[in-house]
């Protein structure tokens, strides 16, 4: 883990298998050389640090990359829904209703 921000390998565990249910589907283009969680570690660093996107260090995905899903993820609703998935699971793990509802 080389930055404080970057997720550590418990927060992997829990955030990965839930990628697929509140992600937007990959269009088909070539496979991407970085993968979801180097992705994330880039979106942390910056929103951490506040440096500009092309200050990233050297070792994350190119700025371009990271921005592109920074930019993407939100606007499809996909930060929202991972949310809401993470706030069911804390609910259930103190034995309360997942909705927050009565």
């Amino acid at each position: 883990m080389p930055y404080t921000s970057s997720l550590t390998d418990e927060e992997w565990e829990l955030l990965e298998p839930l990628l697929p249910q509140v992600l937007p589907p990959k269009k088909k283009t070539r496979p991407s050389n970085w993968n979801k969680r180097e992705i994330l570690n880039g979106i942390f660093y910056q929103l951490k640090n506040g440096c500009n996107w092309q200050d990233l260090p050297k070792d994350l995905p190119p700025y371009s990359t990271v921005y592109w899903h920074y930019k993407q993820w939100p606007d499809t609703g996909s930060i929202e829904k991972l949310m809401n998935v993470l706030h069911g699971q804390v609910r259930e793990l103190v034995k309360k209703k997942p909705s927050g509802r009565r």
